[in-house]
Formats: C-alpha cells, structure tokens, sequence
C-alpha cells in the first residue's frame, strides 16, 4: 500500500522543514512547493491525498491557490488546510469560502496538526488501509 501524499506549500523554507519533519515522522510521503503556481503544477502531476497551503504568499496566494484547486477535476475533492498568522473573522470567512476544508493560525502545535491528519486521512501511520 502507497503511503499518503500530503502537499506543503509555503514560501518559508523554514516551516517547510519544520512541517515536512512532522510528516515524515507520521509516515506521510511529502511533496513541496514554495508559492501557489508550483503547488498548482505540483497537485496536477502529483495527485496529493491533502494539501497544507499558506495564506500569504508571491505569485499566488494562498486563496487563489485554493479556488484553483477547486476548479480543477483532480483536486475538487481534496481536503486543503489553510495555514495564516491572522485568525481575524474576516479571514476566516475568507479561507472557507476559497474553499478550504480546515483552518490553522501559526505558529500551530504538532499535536493541532497531527489531528488534523487524521481527521483528513485517517491513518496515524501514513498507509492507506490502516486505522
């Protein structure tokens, strides 16, 4: 059984490695991209299980990103977390309404994340077909 795929989009190269340790520890396959344009290339040619997804971002931010990935067939059903500093109401509103499926305020416990996971995909291994 292949082990899940999760995309970190993030222009930090910095939380990409803290994020992509987190995941690795948890048995989850990583795929990286640092602005919204190679997380759309990314998702395209990679078909991630989930998407972890910065808000603040060049070229594409993290909305546009995510409307984008609703558009296309591929990834209309995965299940994207949004990451931000700003937990404003208005910001909220405005990430459930590009789409996403969860919402996270950074900096963010592993333990927030690790639930998330397993809210998404369900497995605390990574592997389809366990938990």
């Amino acid at each position: 059984m292949r082990r899940k795929k999760v995309l970190l989009v993030d222009d930090s190269h910095t939380v990409l490695m803290l994020h992509q340790m987190m995941m690795v520890e948890r048995g989850y396959e990583t795929l990286i991209a640092r602005d919204g344009l190679e997380a759309l290339a990314r998702a395209e040619t990679e078909s991630p299980d989930l998407v972890v997804l910065d808000v603040h971002m060049p070229n594409l931010d993290g909305l546009q990103t995510c409307r984008a990935l609703r558009e296309r067939e591929r990834t209309r059903h995965t299940p994207i977390i949004l990451c931000t500093t700003r937990m404003e109401a208005s910001c909220v509103q405005a990430g459930f309404e590009s789409g996403c499926s969860d919402f996270l305020t950074k900096p963010f416990a592993g333990a927030e994340l690790a639930a998330l996971l397993y809210r998404y995909l369900g497995s605390e291994r990574g592997t389809r077909g366990e938990g």
